[in-house]
């Protein structure tokens, strides 16, 4: 089996890459990545040492793959992946929607011609912002979780406590991001029923681990912990400015095992959407990350700023019950052994938050 990646030398580009590697026999992968992203040629050393090819390439630029060879399956991990993405001054509105849909167009093109299967990697941050914010929570143990016996108020349809459903609302606003990753799911299933290719499509809650590098609005998990090891300033935003804000986690390896199913599998898996992440018992607030990090660190002072946050939303939870039930797929990383691996790593490289932000 032949498989390429893009954004190979991200955190989950990478990850999935040597997973897959570790996983499957004979597979031979193949990575593109713009190598714009700080700490991005130390992924490449480990994926070339892993026996994994690495190209330079940009999707937004088709030409980058004319020279790239036919595949079974192409996994598009390449993405601005930040909620904040063209409104945040970093970068413009333009470039996000050239790099998440423009993008997502290209790698759409080399699959219809070299045959190749979709997983296109999406996110949870498609769902309706209103309709997150209505759901009714109420606060346990420093956080947010849902209040199923709210008389005041009805959950929106497709949730629970289990998590956010598949046929959640998706209406807008869902944030400039959300919407070019919204549109890149919608193309993806027109391409892949109008050519004839498999399509799968994950809706990936937070991904977390050891190697993630430490930039707020893509790895909250590692951010956190790294700052907080480092006494660096950190602040509960919005909400009251308690940290109740809950998000779940996912390995990345947890991921790749349901690729491999799905692979095995695309007469059930294509042409669907599924949710993918950590799920209800794999959620934790801020507060409780702080709790955690307080156990191995010791104290440090977190400021309250009720200042709200463009397109924030108290709790994100995915229920990845379909997922679960078509392919007999859980995630086996816990949260606790999740940020264990992360404080693992910092301790091992105390400077990779510098790195990731330099």
């Amino acid at each position: 089996m032949r498989i390429v990646i893009t954004g190979i030398c991200g955190f989950v580009g990478s990850s999935l890459a040597l997973a897959l590697v570790e996983r499957l026999t004979g597979v031979e992968i193949i990575g593109i990545d713009s190598l714009i992203r700080p700490g991005s040629e130390l992924n490449r050393q480990r994926l070339k040492s892993a026996g994994v090819m690495v190209r330079h390439g940009d999707v937004r630029m088709a030409s980058d793959f004319d020279a790239l060879p036919s595949a079974d399956w192409i996994i598009d991990a390449a993405a601005n992946a930040s909620v904040l993405a063209g409104v945040d001054g970093r970068t413009s509105s333009r470039q996000l929607v050239e790099h998440n849909l423009s993008g997502t167009i290209n790698v759409l093109e080399y699959a219809r011609r070299a045959g190749a299967g979709l997983a296109l990697l999406s996110t949870s941050r498609v769902y309706s912002i209103p309709a997150l914010a209505a759901i009714p929570l109420r606060v346990a143990d420093e956080a947010f979780v849902f209040d199923a016996k709210n008389g005041a108020s009805v959950a929106p349809h497709g949730c629970s406590a289990a998590g956010i459903a598949e046929d959640f609302s998706t209406a807008a606003p869902i944030s400039l991001y959300g919407a070019s990753k919204l549109a890149s799911e919608v193309m993806a299933l027109e391409y892949g029923q109008s050519f004839g290719f498999p399509v799968v499509i994950n809706r990936c809650g937070v991904m977390a681990g050891a190697g993630q590098f430490g930039v707020a609005e893509q790895g909250i998990f590692s951010y956190w912990i790294r700052s907080y090891a480092l006494r660096r300033p950190l602040r509960y935003l919005g909400f009251g400015g308690h940290g109740y804000q809950v998000r779940d986690a996912l390995a990345p390896a947890d991921l790749a095992e349901l690729l491999i199913k799905q692979f095995n599998a695309a007469d059930r898996s294509g042409g669907q959407i599924w949710n993918v992440a950590g799920g209800a018992v794999n959620a934790l607030s801020l507060a409780q990350l702080s709790r955690f990090c307080a156990a191995e660190f010791g104290e440090h002072d977190v400021s309250a700023d009720g200042s709200p946050r463009p397109f924030d939303v108290p709790w994100v939870v995915l229920d990845s019950a379909r997922a679960a039930d078509a392919f007999d797929w859980r995630p086996q990383h816990a949260i606790h052994d999740i940020l264990a691996a992360i404080v693992e790593h910092h301790r091992q490289h105390p400077e990779w938050l510098e790195i990731s932000q330099s």
